[in-house]
C-alpha cells in the first residue's frame, strides 16, 4: 500500500533518520514511537504529502485515501460544526451539487421532450450512486461520530469559528473519521479528549478496517489499538511486532541479552589483554602475543546504549496535616446563566490519591480551582485542614513564570534550597537537558513552559497536590518518571486526567464530575471504566422489546417464529456479553485484592492505624465485589447454557 525506499531526513543539518526501508500494509495498526524531537511528526507529514522528502522515495498506491490529523491547530471554515464535517466529504458534495443541477434542468425542460426523459434517467442513475455510496446514511453517521467525540446534538449548528482550539481539533478528527480513508495518520489525537470521547475513539479505531499510524504518549490508547510498533531511535527506524507493551518487553529482553553478551565479551577481552601484557616481552611467546593482538583488533566490540533514564524525581516527605485536609460543603458554581456545579459536597482524607474524570466542560477544572482557592464558588464553602500546604498545577500556570529568567533561576525561586545539580536532574525529567537549562523562559514554546511550570509546582514541598492534565506535554519516559514520583508521594493527591495508563498505578478512588454533580467510585481507574461499561450495557439491555401477536395465518406464524428465534439469539448474545463482563470483573477484582494484600504487608500501611483501617475496608469491599462477580458469572453461564440448548432443540 505504501512502500518507503531509502528515506533520509535532515533537520538543521542533523539527520533525523537515514536509509529507511519499510512497507505499510492495508490493515497495519502502527504506533510510531521515539523521544521528542526524533522526527515522528515529520514522518507523518511526509506520508501525508504535507512535506516532501529530500532523499529516498515514498511510493503510495494510486487512489489511496489518506486522512491526516496534525498536532498543531487547523484553520477551520466558518461553517456550522455539522456542515464543516459534511462539506469535507467531497463525493457527497459532488452528488448534492449534481442533484441540484439536474432538478433545475428538469424544471426548465419540456415534459414531452427527449431531454426531460434523459434527465429522469440521469436522476435514476444518481439515486443508484447515492445508495452505493451510502449517501442516505451520511447524516446519521456524522451525528454518531460527533456525539462520540463529545458534541451535543443541540451544538451542531454552532459555528466552528466559535470553538476553542481543542474542540476545533475534534471537528477535524470527525472529518477524518467520516471520510472512509484507506489509512489515517494521527499525531497526538488524544490531547484534547476527555475520558468519554477517548473510550469512544478507542472502540471506533479498533473496528476501523484500514491502516492506522499514530503518534501518542497515551499508553492505554496505543496498546488498545496498535498491533505493530515503529521506533525512531538513533537515526534508525525499526519495526516491532505487537503493541507498545510487547515492544517494551522485547526491548528489555534484548537489553538484558546485550548486557550479558557485553559482560562475556569484556571478560574475554580482559583475559586476552592480560595475556598480551604478561608475555609481551617474552621471545618464546611472541607469536602467540601477536596472534592475540590480531584477534583483539578483529573483535566487533559490543556497545551498550543506556536507553533507560537514570533520572528519578522524589518528593520531600510532607508534614502530616489533619485527617481531613479538604472539606467541600454545598458548593455551587455558575458563570452567568451557565450552571456548572450544583450543591456538591466532598471530603478528602489525608493520603488519598483521587482522579477527577468526566466530560470536558463538566466542571473538573472549576472544582479544582475552587478547592485551591483560585476561584470563588457562587455558594458553599471550602475548608483546608490544619497544617496543610496546597500546590496547584494547571495549563495557565505559565502565566506566573518570569519571562527573563532562565530555567534554573525560575526553579531556584520556587525552591532556593535545591542545588543546581538537583535542579538539573529535575529539569532532565521534564525533557530539558544540557545547555537547555539556561534558556530564557521567553523563548520556550507553550508546551515547554507548561513543563517548567509543572516542575516548579512539584518542588513546592506541598502536602496537597492538585494537578490538572499534568501529562499533556510529556513523553513516555517523562510520564513514567512523574508516575513513579506520584506513587511514592505521601501526601494527598488529586489529578484531573483522562490518561488511563498514567492513572492506573496511582489512584485508588475516582470522582466523576457530570451533570453538575459528583459520583464517587471506590476503586481505581480500571474499576471505574468497568462500572461505566456495565452501566451502559444495562441501559441498552433495559430497553423493552415488544412483539405484537394477533390471529395468525401460516405465513405470519412462520414470521413470528423467526422473530422469536431472532429474539433468543439476541438474548444469547446479551448473555455472552454479561459472561465476558463478569470474567473481566473477576480478573480486575482479583488483581485489586492481590494488590491490597500486598499493601497489608507494607510497613507504611501496617504501622499506620488509619491506613490499616482503610485498607481493611477496601479489602472487604473488593472481596465482596469479587464474590458477587463469581456468583453472577455462574448464574449467567448456566442461563446461557440453558438457552443455547433450547435454541438447538428448536432448530432440530
Amino acid at each position: 500500500m505504501i512502500d518507503i525506499v531509502n528515506l533520509s531526513v535532515q533537520f538543521t543539518g542533523e539527520n533525523l533518520f537515514e536509509n529507511v526501508n519499510l512497507k505499510i500494509l492495508p490493515t497495519d495498526k502502527i504506533a510510531l514511537v521515539g523521544s521528542n524531537g526524533t522526527g515522528k511528526s515529520t514522518f507523518l507529514k511526509m506520508l501525508s504529502g504535507k512535506q516532501t522528502q529530500e532523499d529516498g522515495s515514498i511510493n503510495i498506491k494510486k487512489g489511496l485515501k489518506i486522512g491526516y490529523l496534525p498536532q498543531e491547530l487547523i484553520t477551520v471554515n466558518k461553517y456550522s460544526i455539522f456542515n464543516e464535517v459534511k462539506n469535507s466529504l467531497k463525493h457527497i458534495k459532488e452528488i448534492e451539487e449534481k442533484d441540484i443541477l439536474l432538478h433545475k434542468k428538469l424544471e426548465a425542460a419540456d415534459h414531452e421532450s427527449a431531454e426531460h426523459g434523459n434527465i429522469i434517467e440521469q436522476l435514476g442513475e444518481l439515486n443508484h450512486t447515492k445508495e452505493e455510496l451510502g449517501y442516505y446514511e451520511v447524516d446519521s453517521e456524522i451525528e454518531k461520530i460527533l456525539m462520540g467525540l463529545g458534541f451535543n446534538k443541540d451544538e451542531f449548528s454552532k459555528l466552528t469559528s466559535e470553538l476553542s482550539g481543542g474542540w476545533q481539533m475534534r471537528v477535524e478528527l470527525a472529518k477524518i473519521l467520516t471520510s472512509h480513508n484507506d489509512i489515517i495518520l494521527l499525531d497526538e489525537p488524544t490531547n484534547h479528549l476527555d475520558i468519554d470521547s477517548l473510550q469512544w475513539l478507542v472502540k471506533f479505531l479498533k473496528t476501523f478496517k484500514g491502516a492506522i499510524i499514530l503518534v501518542s504518549h497515551d499508553r492505554y490508547f496505543v496498546n488498545n489499538i496498535c498491533n505493530k510498533t515503529l521506533e525512531i531511535y538513533n537515526r534508525n527506524v525499526t519495526f516491532y511486532k505487537g503493541n507498545y507493551n510487547d515492544y517494551l518487553n522485547f526491548k528489555n529482553e534484548r537489553a538484558e541479552r546485550l548486557k550479558q553478551e557485553y559482560a562475556d565479551q569484556q571478560k574475554k577481552i580482559k583475559q586476552t589483554e592480560d595475556f598480551i601484557d604478561r608475555f609481551r616481552y617474552k621471545a618464546t611467546k611472541a607469536k602467540q602475543v601477536q596472534s592475540r593482538i590480531k584477534q583483539l583488533d578483529k573483535v566487533e566490540r559490543i556497545e551498550l546504549t543506556d536507553t533507560e533514564s537514570k533520572i528519578h524525581f522524589k518528593f520531600f516527605d510532607t508534614v502530616h496535616s489533619g485527617i481531613l485536609p479538604i472539606k467541600v460543603k454545598d458548593i455551587s458554581k455558575s458563570f452567568g446563566n451557565l450552571n456548572v456545579l450544583n450543591n456538591i459536597s466532598l471530603e478528602i482524607e489525608r493520603g488519598e490519591k483521587i482522579a477527577f474524570v468526566g466530560p470536558n466542560g463538566a466542571g473538573k477544572t472549576t472544582l479544582s480551582k475552587i478547592i485551591s482557592k483560585r476561584l470563588e464558588p457562587s455558594k458553599g464553602t471550602v475548608e483546608l485542614g490544619h497544617n496543610t500546604f496546597l500546590s496547584f498545577y494547571a495549563q495557565d500556570v505559565v502565566d506566573n513564570l518570569t519571562l527573563e529568567n532562565d530555567l534554573i533561576t525560575e526553579l531556584q525561586e520556587g525552591d532556593p534550597q535545591s542545588t543546581v545539580g538537583q535542579l538539573r536532574k529535575i529539569l532532565g525529567a521534564f525533557l530539558f537537558n544540557g545547555d537547555e537549562v539556561f534558556k530564557k523562559i521567553k523563548v520556550l514554546s507553550g508546551g515547554e513552559k507548561s513543563r517548567v511550570g509543572l516542575a516548579k509546582v512539584l518542588l513546592t514541598k506541598a502536602d496537597i497536590l492538585l494537578l490538572d492534565e499534568p501529562t499533556n506535554h510529556l513523553d513516555f519516559e517523562s510520564k513514567k518518571i512523574l508516575q513513579n514520583a506520584l506513587i511514592q508521594f505521601n501526601g494527598t493527591l488529586v489529578i484531573v486526567s483522562h490518561d488511563v495508563d498514567f492513572l492506573t498505578p496511582i489512584v485508588s478512588k475516582v470522582i466523576e464530575v457530570r451533570n453538575h454533580k459528583l459520583k464517587i467510585y471506590y476503586g481505581g481507574i480500571e474499576y471505574y471504566l468497568l462500572k461505566k461499561e456495565e452501566d451502559n450495557s444495562e441501559e441498552v439491555n433495559s430497553k423493552p422489546v415488544n412483539i405484537e401477536t394477533t390471529k395468525l395465518n401460516r405465513k405470519d406464524q412462520k414470521r413470528i417464529e423467526a422473530e422469536k428465534r431472532q429474539k433468543q439469539h439476541l438474548l444469547t448474545k446479551d448473555l455472552k456479553t454479561k459472561v465476558k463482563n463478569c470474567e473481566d470483573d473477576i480478573e480486575i477484582f482479583e488483581r485489586l485484592k492481590s494488590n491490597l494484600e500486598k499493601d497489608m504487608m507494607k510497613e507504611e500501611v501496617y504501622s499506620n492505624p488509619t491506613l490499616t483501617k482503610q485498607n481493611k475496608i477496601d479489602y472487604e469491599k473488593v472481596k465482596t465485589q469479587l464474590e458477587k462477580a463469581i456468583e453472577d458469572w455462574t448464574t449467567f453461564s448456566e442461563e446461557l447454557e440453558k438457552i443455547t440448548k433450547e435454541i438447538e432443540s428448536e432448530v432440530n
